[in-house]
């Protein structure tokens, strides 16, 4: 199987985030957590990383950063690695700490960083045992857990000096602001920026994904990395996933297609169009009766929410994606 695809540049930012093998906790005691952020200072600053937000979890953890250099690899193998080792020496442990890699998005910052910071900060009380605290108690819980970046956005007095606050908080108005923008997110059930993920590389909008493939991914390149295959040249062709789509909803090809057809289902051939034939919204509204970019658009966008307010439009999405990802034997 192809390993992650890894995109490196300088000025880059990501979402980095690594899970504990099997889910097992990363961390046993505090010691644990000191430990792993005494690593990721010194490897923040040998490899001149710059880190907006961060937070520990038991069995994971969340970082977003920005590489000056094109050395995200380097910076979380060496990190990753160090703190592996301590962790098994100290614990007596051998074998693997984590599961597989680390995974890597790459972020549009001017578009997604603010909202990424928050989901990040708040990923802490989203877990089931405190589902049925009220947002004043979750914020009392958010302002006494220290093991997130959180406490120096709402005071500076808590502020560290390895964190880089004035981005988001310049994208927030203020600390002020983002207390708020953070008690909002408690108040509501906001969505999951990461699913968002494109390609399982990318958080940004199409012209973002356009502009990293032109300037730093390379024909060549595709040799090494099978991933990059898909980002470069049409995985499956249109009317293969067309066909396949058909089949699944018992439809024609010709039928599917029409405006007539049902939104979800446009929707669902939308969406695997877009992210297994390589199309444009363009191209996709070309083959589906016609339509411009913006009805492509808004088919995926309410697409997304359906899937988010019910379960039976998740698993039938599921269902088409597994069976599109089946006929290329690639995981996206």
């Amino acid at each position: 199987m192809a390993r992650p695809l890894r995109i490196q540049f300088p000025g880059a930012y990501y979402h980095i985030t690594c899970r504990g093998i099997e889910r097992r906790n990363i961390y046993y005691d505090d010691k644990d957590r000191e430990m792993f952020l005494s690593f990721l200072k010194e490897s923040l600053e040998i490899y001149q990383v710059v880190l907006y937000a961060f937070i520990l979890m038991p069995n994971h953890f969340h970082l977003l950063i920005q590489t000056k250099k094109a050395n995200c690899s380097e910076f979380m193998r060496q990190f990753n690695v160090r703190y592996t080792v301590w962790f098994n020496h100290y614990h007596k442990r051998v074998g693997n700490l984590y599961q597989g890699r680390y995974k890597a998005h790459l972020v549009d910052a001017d578009s997604y960083f603010l909202e990424l910071s928050r989901y990040i900060h708040l990923n802490i009380v989203r877990v089931s045992s405190h589902h049925s605290l009220n947002y004043k108690q979750l914020l009392s819980y958010l302002h006494k857990y220290q093991w997130s970046s959180l406490a120096g956005y709402f005071d500076k007095k808590f502020a560290k000096y390895y964190i880089d606050y004035k981005k988001i908080l310049l994208m927030a108005g203020g600390r002020r602001q983002y207390r708020r923008f953070i008690v909002d997110g408690l108040k509501r059930d906001i969505s999951d920026p990461f699913k968002k993920v494109k390609f399982g590389l990318f958080i940004g909008d199409d012209d973002f994904i356009e502009e990293i493939k032109t300037k730093y991914i390379k024909d060549g390149s595709e040799r090494d990395q099978p991933s990059y295959r898909h980002l470069l040249s049409s995985k499956i062709e249109p009317e293969v996933v067309i066909n396949k789509v058909s089949e699944l909803f018992n439809v024609g090809p010709d039928k599917i297609i029409q405006r007539s057809m049902s939104g979800i289902v446009r929707g669902i051939l939308s969406e695997m169009l877009y992210c297994y034939s390589d199309l444009t919204q363009r191209e996709i509204g070309k083959l589906l009766d016609g339509i411009d970019y913006s009805a492509v658009n808004k088919l995926r966008t309410r697409l997304k929410k359906r899937m988010d307010d019910n379960e039976n439009i998740q698993k039938i999405f599921k269902k088409v994606k597994k069976s599109i990802e089946d006929l290329s034997n690639v995981e996206i």
